[in-house]
């Protein structure tokens, strides 16, 4: 049975708000109780936030930073955040600010999710700057765990290039993931693909299929 708190990390920019999104949403699809918590106090571009009304249609109950979605920058955490340790909140996916920086408030939660029981997702793009070798990702790993003070329990390939992306891409990224997880000693528990990038095609092996949800401004 998984823990009813995943949190998912990882560098600027590898896709976690977009996979964050395609989990509560898949996981509310039987009418379970369903929260999202949008913990990102640091980055004001592709938050959770911003599909509040996408959850909130589909019965995703969402705890966002105080202002968020305003021109203030107040990074302040929203005082309802405590309740996620409630049996009431159920099904809560944790969408954490990206590197180092995004997850220091999840350090003073630490405690009580660790008490609580959590699994931590580890998100990686191989085609991201900064972590487009396994080294480099590796190394970013050892700085989030310090920063939130917990754990990583796996690691979710998400490589990808946006709208850009082809079949022929998903063989590097795999491998990407797989010496990634070698490095760190943490499973590699699946990769994802985009809806659009198979055209029809079945997913390959230990790929679970999303959908693109989070795009650029200017698309």
């Amino acid at each position: 049975m998984p823990h009813s708190i995943t949190i998912l990390c990882g560098h600027y920019g590898c896709g976690k708000t977009n996979l964050a999104l395609n989990l509560a949403l898949q996981a509310a699809g039987d009418g379970s109780p369903v929260t999202l918590a949008d913990l990102d106090v640091v980055n004001p571009y592709f938050r959770s936030c911003d599909y509040r009304p996408l959850l909130e249609a589909r019965g995703v109950r969402l705890i966002a930073p105080v202002f968020a979605g305003t021109t203030l920058d107040t990074p302040t955490l929203p005082p309802e955040l405590a309740s996620i340790f409630a049996p009431q909140s159920g099904r809560v996916f944790v969408d954490a600010g990206g590197d180092d920086a995004g997850v220091t408030a999840l350090g003073g939660m630490s405690a009580r999710l660790k008490e609580a029981g959590y699994e931590m997702l580890y998100v990686i793009n191989g085609y991201r700057a900064l972590s487009q070798s396994p080294g480099e990702a590796a190394a970013l790993l050892k700085e989030i765990e310090g920063a939130s003070r917990l754990k990583a329990t796996g690691i979710v390939n998400n490589s990808h290039l946006g709208k850009e992306t082809a079949l022929d891409d998903l063989g590097a990224g795999e491998a990407f993931a797989q010496e990634t997880a070698r490095l760190t000693g943490l499973p590699l528990l699946y990769s994802t693909v985009t809806d659009f990038t198979l055209q029809g095609q079945p997913p390959p092996k230990g790929f679970r299929v999303i959908r693109r949800l989070v795009t650029f401004p200017w698309e």
